[in-house]
């Protein structure tokens, strides 16, 4: 894929029927020039209104900040079940805590007895931990610092990484901003709360037999993501796949010191459907070995959102009359319990 303009660095990350997952150097737009900083978010703007996804790479996260998250993560999901189970998620308004496996069954179905009949038949092969911004009344963060040391340690290193990851939320939506025409700062107002949530999530080693036995079988189901935007820190090990115009799934190949990018649905609300939020799922990686299992997969997902208490419609000039608007406006905060009540 040739840049999109000589002051911004994109090459192409994923190219195949018809779904181009661009790499975008996103220095460029932190510390370039006007030139620069505009051609980066109309890149930027671009890969969301056709793919809905993108690589980033230089975003201002250094990679041993995210190898650090990493490792305490895995420690976390090594830790006994009983330690997890009492830090359990409890209710779709908070978000916060530790899901055992098969617990959430992430589909685009809305009927509860249809996502029962799917979480029975073909679990999601996954055990995720939800933290949320501190200090929200009656929502605390379910935190293992009262377990030991190492329990301390990932209290400390998980709640910069969500102070980190927040910084990184604004200047891509600053990014999007200056992308559709608007001041820079105008998402600002939506995102100075914080209102996002850091997810880990292990998807243990599973029997190459499972998937042979059971072509219906996923790490994590068909979905498309329901905030603004998603920040995915993926490892090595690969089994992300996403939803190609021509209807078949793609591999986003893991990309070293690279974040995936994608729209939510929120956003693509937000934008008149002017933005896609595509379908995406986790399969089991392309692995060959003489292993009768594939192997267990880490990921770190930071789900972004417009602040809960803000009202989203259709954003100035993705229509023409108030007969164009494709939603009602609706309530941030709502609007994504709704959406989580309906996967658990």
């Amino acid at each position: 894929m040739a840049s999109s303009s000589k002051n911004a660095s994109v090459s192409t990350g994923v190219e195949q029927d018809d779904l181009t997952i661009p790499v975008i150097d996103f220095s460029a737009f932190l510390h370039g020039d006007e030139n620069a900083r505009r051609s980066t978010a109309a890149a930027i703007l671009h890969a969301f209104r056709t793919s809905g996804f993108l690589y980033l790479s230089n975003s201002g996260i250094a990679p041993s900040t995210i190898a650090d998250v990493f490792s305490h993560s895995a420690h976390f999901f090594a830790r006994p079940t009983a330690q997890k189970d009492s830090l359990g998620w409890d209710r779709p308004e908070s978000n916060r805590g530790y899901s055992t496996f098969g617990r959430e069954k992430v589909t685009q179905e809305n009927d509860p007895a249809e996502i029962q009949k799917l979480r029975s038949a073909n679990p999601d092969y996954k055990e995720t931990m939800e933290i949320g911004r501190e200090n929200v009344p009656g929502m605390p963060n379910q935190w293992p610092d009262k377990f030991d040391s190492e329990g301390e340690q990932f209290t400390v290193v998980m709640k910069a990484f969500h102070d980190t990851c927040k910084q990184l939320h604004i200047q891509l939506m600053r990014a999007i901003a200056m992308g559709m025409g608007f001041p820079e700062s105008f998402f600002d107002e939506f995102t100075a709360g914080g209102d996002n949530t850091l997810r880990l999530l292990h998807y243990p080693p599973v029997l190459k037999s499972v998937f042979a036995e059971n072509p219906n079988a996923v790490r994590a189901g068909p979905h498309s993501d329901y905030g603004s935007v998603t920040l995915l820190f993926q490892d090595d090990i690969g089994g992300l796949e996403v939803k190609s115009p021509k209807n078949t799934w793609v591999r986003a190949t893991p990309i070293a010191d690279t974040i995936v990018i994608n729209a939510g649905d929120l956003l693509a609300r937000w934008s008149n459907d002017t933005i896609k939020s595509t379908n995406h799922r986790v399969v089991q990686p392309p692995y060959e070995s003489e292993s009768d299992l594939y192997p267990r997969r880490y990921s770190v997902a930071y789900f972004c959102n417009p602040d809960f208490d803000k009202l989203i419609e259709a954003l100035p000039g993705t229509y023409t009359t108030e007969s164009d608007k494709k939603y009602k406006g609706i309530n941030s905060g709502e609007y994504l319990a709704m959406r989580l009540a309906a996967t658990y």
